[in-house]
């Protein structure tokens, strides 16, 4: 293991003194002031010295009702804004009595079906007063339907409405996976809302265009920037050429940004943000002040999180959050230390909220504008990003643009290459992460487990609540609204928000909404494709990937062939970093990998691997639903008297880690287990499967 101390390799290389001579390339912004173009120095010209950032805490817990209770508890608590988190199946356009979603039911969020779940969940709280965000893309249409027509039926109009529906469509092709439909109609679902809040809630940022997802998916700083700009300036261009003028476009357009541990970086990102977007904007044909000056919410990094010693992630928050704050953000959330385990506990969670009130109130941060303006190195590094950004966007630019970028794949392969050079240097030792890979103490943090939840009652709750919206509704007008929205999307007439504001009213569902459009736009599969050399490459000369190998030859050596493994996704679970990133380590350390689809059933994934009759099953867990989805999977190849060893990895704490060993689980590999241990003990399970048929006399197993 390298100790090379911080060191580590940047997209944007680091020098270690600056001087005058680097603000030459940087002139052209050098002299700017907060508030005017462009905006690098932030979009106000008082900032925070007049009124801090937004503390805006990511949440949902399930059920409606228990979301409420935190939302009003957090905004007595000092929270400024709301953020919503749905569960995968609401985010994925299913309703909760849905058989095929059943166990991501309330797992990583709240479940809303009905305009009187959307109710439940703001009940008590002042929507005209209280700004709302919304983390939603695929089911965007009738989930923002729900929220306006059950805040108008408690007296407060749309106009009223002040917050945020993130709407980011593309993004979702290239990293997150939670989207539903093909590109073009997305893009046509995206356009839609925008126009519609634009004209009659003018008060709400119809699109919020996220980089966080692509820095959590592996993206360097200048990838994640421009792919979210790149993203920006399709959306304004699609807006313009059904009709919007460019500066109501852009006015209404926001941005959310992941910033990590690389506090100088993450600085001069933020900043070099809003430059280019002033030149962007004004490219578009954006003209105002407003439409040119980005604006930003910010979240700390998922992915810094650790697993082992997670009181470290505490550190690494405080120190993600300032970065965020002396880059400008507009509004910020801060994960709780807990996050790589479990969903966060009301412990972590509240210490989360406080380290931004410390911040604000005890620090004196808030008193200058920018105090980063005219340093040798941050404005040397702001213009830096901002150059290789340029190029990049003109990279994509010359592949088509962003769709055809997506198509060609090319974009999920950048991303992916990208984490892989990551966790080969966190492999190796190049990248520290205190308490993984160097300074491992003796004394690690108890083990801890996130709060139960009665996942069968959280269904049966919402079962029965949906069947008594649908006994007490007006079937036929059911029926008419969402014939007229069918309509809409096999014509390209009419605006689709407008006409799911009238489904929702009617009371049709979530689900019943999605499936209107899906009868014209069928829902798009995600494959999981492999990557070869990238990483074997980069560890080349590691002794434990050496020593990796070596068991996977052995491996091969009892087989006759090389070991082959299924790696699988079940469930609604869209993040495919973890399990893309072991694909391509065990292909280069000589396995056959399989992989299916993502959002496979336990059925699909039985198939895939009788039919190629793998030695080992693995299941990537990230969303908590692991136990259900594995315990179905194990009784399916139990059903078809098949014996395949099971494995899982992912965010699994040790009550689920012992729940699924339970059931037969052989090996659970916890967030930021070493890629290495993970192939060695892979391959010893392929060996010892090799000696069992070896002994077991032809035929007994089916």
């Amino acid at each position: 293991m390298s100790m090379t101390g911080s060191r580590r390799s940047h997209a944007v290389p680091l020098k270690q003194v600056y001087t005058r001579a680097d603000l030459a390339h940087a002139a052209a912004h050098l002299d700017s002031r907060p508030g005017e173009a462009p905006f690098v120095r932030g979009p106000f010209a008082s900032m925070y010295t007049q009124k801090p950032w937004t503390i805006r805490q990511y949440a949902g817990y399930a059920q409606a009702v228990d979301t409420n209770l935190a939302f009003r508890t957090a905004l007595a608590e000092g929270a400024q804004g709301l953020s919503v988190a749905f569960d995968l199946p609401t985010q994925r356009g299913y309703d909760s009595d849905d058989p095929a979603v059943s166990a991501d039911v309330g797992m990583t969020g709240v479940a809303i079906d009905t305009v009187e779940d959307m109710a439940r969940l703001f009940d008590g709280i002042a929507l005209d007063r209280v700004s709302v965000s919304m983390t939603m893309n695929g089911a965007v249409l009738p989930v923002l339907a729900a929220f306006i027509v059950a805040a108008q039926e408690n007296g407060v109009s749309a106009a009223q409405l002040r917050g945020t529906i993130q709407n980011d469509i593309l993004k979702e092709f290239m990293v997150r996976n939670t989207g539903i439909f093909a590109p073009e109609p997305s893009l046509r679902i995206a356009a839609d809302v925008a126009a519609y809040l634009a004209s009659n809630v003018p008060r709400f940022n119809g699109l919020s265009v996220s980089g966080y997802h692509f820095q959590e998916a592996g993206a360097d700083a200048v990838l994640e920037l421009a792919l979210t700009l790149a993203n920006a300036r399709t959306y304004i261009v699609t807006l313009v050429a059904r009709g919007m003028q460019a500066d109501d476009a852009c006015e209404h357009m926001s941005f959310f940004f992941g910033v990590g541990t690389d506090f100088y970086v993450e600085i001069a990102k933020l900043r070099a943000a809003r430059l280019l977007w002033s030149e962007i904007a004004t490219q578009c044909g954006a003209q105002s002040s407003k439409a040119r000056a980005l604006r930003m919410h910010c979240q700390t990094s998922g992915w810094s999180l650790t697993a082992q010693k997670p009181t470290n992630n505490i550190v690494r928050t405080t120190v993600e959050a300032l970065a965020a704050v002396f880059g400008g953000t507009q509004s910020l959330h801060t994960n709780a230390y807990d996050e790589a385990v479990s969903l966060p506990s009301a412990q972590a969670s509240r210490l989360a909220r406080d380290t931004q009130l410390v911040l604000q109130h005890e620090t004196g941060i808030c008193d200058v504008v920018d105090p980063w303006a005219g340093s040798y190195m941050m404005e040397s590094l702001t213009a830096d990003i901002a150059g290789r950004v340029r190029e990049m966007l003109e990279e994509i630019e010359a592949k088509g643009g962003v769709v055809a970028a997506i198509r060609s794949g090319w974009i999920r392969e950048c991303i992916h290459e990208s984490a892989l050079r990551v966790q080969a240097e966190i492999e190796s030792g190049e990248r520290v992460v205190v308490g993984v890979n160097r300074f491992i103490a003796d004394d690690e943090d108890a083990p801890f487990d996130s709060p139960a939840l009665d996942a069968a009652q959280v269904r049966a709750l919402q079962a029965r609540r949906i069947a008594q919206v649908k006994r007490s509704r007006d079937a036929t007008r059911v029926r008419d609204t969402l014939a007229a929205l069918h309509h809409a999307a096999r014509t390209d007439e009419g605006n689709l928000l407008a006409l799911t504001i009238e489904c929702m009213r009617a009371r049709a569902t979530v689900g019943e909404c999605i499936q209107a459009l899906e009868a014209v736009w069928p829902r798009q599969a995600v494959a999981l494709p492999v990557t070869e050399g990238v990483y074997g490459e980069s560890l080349s000369f590691d002794a434990a990937w050496v020593a990796a190998c070596d068991a996977v030859r052995e491996a091969t050596a009892h087989l006759g062939r090389s070991p082959r493994i299924l790696l699988a996704k079940l469930g609604q679970d869209g993040h495919d970093r973890g399990i893309r990133a072991v694909a391509a380590a065990l292909t280069d350390a000589g396995f056959d990998v399989v992989t299916g689809a993502l959002f496979a059933t336990a059925q699909d994934t039985c198939d895939l691997a009788l039919t190629h009759d793998v030695d080992v099953l693995g299941v990537s867990s990230l969303a908590g639903a692991h136990v259900e989805l594995v315990s179905g999977l194990l009784e399916a190849l139990h059903a078809r008297h098949v014996h395949i060893p099971v494995v899982i990895g992912g965010n699994i704490d040790s009550a689920g880690q012992q729940a699924l060993k339970e059931r037969g689980v052989l090996a659970c590999f916890a967030t930021g287990a070493s890629i290495a241990q993970i192939v060695t003990q892979l391959a010893n399970i392929a060996t010892s499967r090799a000696h069992e048929k070896a002994s077991t006399p032809e035929g007994a197993e089916a």
